[in-house]
């Protein structure tokens, strides 16, 4: 399955499972999150680590760094609200990048 494929929006998403062979497990790295198109560069994905989580972190790939794609179970909330959820297999020695956004406080000055 490719990553354009599955950012695209669908009603329903199965489990999807590979038999991957020791050499592709040797190199490649698994990252697990919910999937999401890159704001402006068509050519990398972000994948949201907790998307249902106040504290939201990401990783950034490269599509092309991206070997390969497995549909995971769907996330929900009780109120319904469902997220789909895959592993990406990134080459081994690609760059990614990881972040955490955060609000730039003062935490020293008592309010």
């Amino acid at each position: 399955m490719t990553i354009e494929k599955l950012l695209e929006h669908a009603e329903k998403f199965e489990v999807d499972t590979y038999n991957l062979s020791r050499n592709f497990r040797e190199n490649h790295i698994s990252f697990t999150g919910a999937p999401e198109k890159h704001p402006y560069a068509d050519d990398k994905i972000i994948l949201i680590l907790d998307p249902f989580s106040a504290n939201i972190s990401y990783y950034e790939f490269a599509t092309a760094d991206i070997a390969g794609v497995e549909e995971l179970s769907n996330l929900a909330t009780a109120e319904g609200k469902s997220v789909k959820m895959c592993r990406v297999w990134v080459r081994r020695g690609s760059i990614g990048i990881r972040s955490t956004p955060f609000v730039v406080e003062d935490t020293t000055r008592k309010g």
